[in-house]
Order: structure tokens, then sequence, then C-alpha cells
């Protein structure tokens, strides 16, 4: 048996906090991953004496490779058939770090990480390491090599992106769980008189299928359009096939749905009060790899 030297010691014990941070950046899980290995490639290659604080070293690193990503990122979103939803991540075993707070269930949510889409690459940058992981200006500003000043006026401009369209999610966990558990039996169910009493007004439903496996090609909007929607979906024939398993996703509670042993999708519903105002979807079979080895 090979025991890891302690440069490889020390990098594990980061490797964590490093992923929670691609992923972040980047919504891609797959991608967080590559960028993960190859921070730990240039980690390994680095002259590791010269290195007062790796943390902050390996912080730097994967940031500023997230950066170079984020702009061939941007021209496969454009490109990308349907919705894009992020790709999903089970959060209840710490796969995304603590999540103690509601600022750090928010910061992985699937909502937040798509308002993040609208930010510079820079703006999510400071925004992900202020907010996610609390990083000071100073500290900012020597990984992007900005000054603090620049640090603050990103994050300021981040945080009113966010907020002027962000939904905060109300209910507590438990109260989640409620709501998700009736939404899901009603939609199953075809109950009309439930889905009505659940649904918010202004419910959108956004399914992710990549253009690979049948998803609608637009956000469905409105109370009427989604509930046809939802009943549509509960008519088709498969439904009777079908495994549901209710779980943490993105420090949220969603709904699994496998037939045999595939997972065929990811649902994470967004709950404000007690009232489901966003429904995603993620069907596109190479999203759902993470969780799918997640679940082993």
């Amino acid at each position: 048996m090979t025991v890891p030297g302690p440069e490889v010691t020390l990098f594990e014990q980061q490797r964590r906090r490093l992923f929670g941070l691609a992923y972040r950046m980047l919504g891609s899980a797959a991608e967080a991953e590559d960028i993960v290995q190859d921070a730990f490639l240039r980690w390994h290659g680095a002259d590791r004496e010269r290195i007062e604080t790796p943390s902050a070293w390996l912080a730097k690193v994967v940031t500023n490779l997230c950066l170079n990503r984020l702009s061939s990122a941007q021209v496969k979103r454009e490109s990308y058939i349907g919705p894009w939803l992020p790709e999903p991540v089970l959060t209840g075993d710490g796969a995304l770090g603590p999540l103690e707070t509601v600022e750090q269930r928010d910061s992985v949510s699937l909502g937040v990480l798509i308002l993040l889409e609208r930010l510079t690459p820079p703006e999510r940058a400071v925004f992900v390491l202020r907010e996610a992981f609390g990083h000071q200006h100073r500290e900012i500003a020597e990984i992007l090599e900005i000054d603090e000043a620049h640090s603050r006026q990103l994050h300021l401009r981040a945080r009113k992106h966010v907020a002027d369209a962000r939904t905060r999610f109300a209910a507590e966990s438990d109260q989640q769980r409620r709501i998700v558990e009736r939404f899901l039996a009603a939609t199953l169910e075809g109950d009309v008189a439930g889905l009505e009493k659940l649904l918010a007004d202004e419910v959108v439903s956004w399914a992710d299928g990549g253009g690979t496996v049948t998803a609608a090609r637009r956000p469905i909007a409105g109370k009427d359009r989604v509930l046809r929607y939802l009943l549509g979906m509960s008519g088709r024939p498969e439904v009777a096939l079908v495994r549901t398993e209710i779980t943490e996703v993105n420090g949220h509670v969603a709904v699994l749905f496998h037939v045999g042993d595939v997972l065929m999708a990811v649902l994470v519903p967004d709950v404000d009060g007690d009232r489901v105002t966003a429904v995603r979807m993620v069907l596109n079979p190479d999203k759902l790899a993470f969780v799918t080895a997640q679940l082993g």
C-alpha cells in the first residue's frame, strides 16, 4: 500500500473546497472536476517551498482556470438546445462544502447559479469568493490581481444584479419537504385541485433536455400553463414505471426519478412559503452523470 506524500495529503484536504469553488463558478460538476484535476497537476509541479499559503495559492489557480473556461462556456450556452440549467449535485453529504446558512444554500441553488450567468466572469469570481467562501476583499484582490477598491466595486455590481432578480427561499427545510412531497404526489396522481393550491400564480417551469431527450424547448410561465404541462407529464404511460426519491440537491429539497437502475431526471422546485414558485427539471443524460456517480 502506497502512502500518499504530504503534498498529496494537503491537496486532498482542499479538494472539496476547490470543487465547490469551481462548481459555483462554472455551474458544471464535470468541468469542476476537470479544473480540480488540472489544479492538482499544477500543485504537483509547483515549487511548494515558495508557496506561503497553499489554500490561497490553490484558490487562485482554480479561480483563474475557471475564468479562462468561462468564455468558451458562454459560447456553448448560446448554442445550447432549449433552456440551460446547471448540473445538479447531491449536497446531503457536503459535496459542495458546508451549507449551514441561508446564504450558503442560496449560493449553490439552481436559481442563483442561473442568475450568476448574467455576470461578467470577474463579477462572478468576486461574488463566489466573497458570498460563498467569505474571502476578504484584500484576499480576493490578490487572487484576481486587482486592487481592493476594484474588488469591492465588482462585488457591489454582482450583488445588485443577483438581488434584482433573486427569489429568496422563505420556506424552512421541513416545510420545503412537505410542500415538495405534496407537489410530487399531486403531479403523479394528476390531482388538478391539489396542484392549483400548490402552484404560485407566477410559477415558471424549465426543462433541460439538451436536445438529447424530449423536453420543452422554452420556459413555461403561469399557473394554468404549468398545470397543463404537469398534467400532460403525469398522463404518460412510462410514469407507471418511475420510482421517485426525495433528497437534497444543490442545498434544496428535490426529487430523483428512476426507471429501474437508471436515473432519468432530477426535479428541483423552488418553494416560497406554501407555494411552488419555480420548477426546474434536468433530463439531459450528460448532466445526470455526476449525480448517478454520487448515488454509487
